[in-house]
Formats: C-alpha cells, structure tokens, sequence
C-alpha cells in the first residue's frame, strides 16, 4: 500500500509529490525534475535527480 502526499519541493519551493511505497520513498517535483528516493528504514539514498543543483555549490556552503 502506497500513501502520497503534496509537499513543497526542497529544490524550487514548487508543488511536489511525496510517495511512501514499502521501504522506499519517493520525492519528485514535475515543475524542475527534482527527484529522490530514499530507503526508510536506513535514510540512504537510493537515486537521485536535480537539476540546478550543482555539487560544486553543495560543498562551497
């Protein structure tokens, strides 16, 4: 059984979908292909997707 749920996107602030599927969760945005999923039990990341979002930026901050 799957829940969704509309949140802000954490990268452009935009509408967003949130899914909780088995041990899996899902964040994507159809406004900046923002996408994440994560494992819920363990909080690693299983893929990742954003564009805009620069890693050289990330380590900068």
């Amino acid at each position: 059984m799957s829940t969704k749920q509309i949140i802000r996107c954490p990268n452009c602030g935009s509408h967003a979908e949130r899914c909780y599927d088995n041990r899996l969760i899902h964040t994507q945005c159809h406004t900046c292909d923002y996408l994440m999923v994560t494992c819920s039990n363990t909080g690693k990341v299983v893929e990742a997707y954003a564009p805009g979002i620069y890693a050289r930026e990330l380590i900068n901050h």
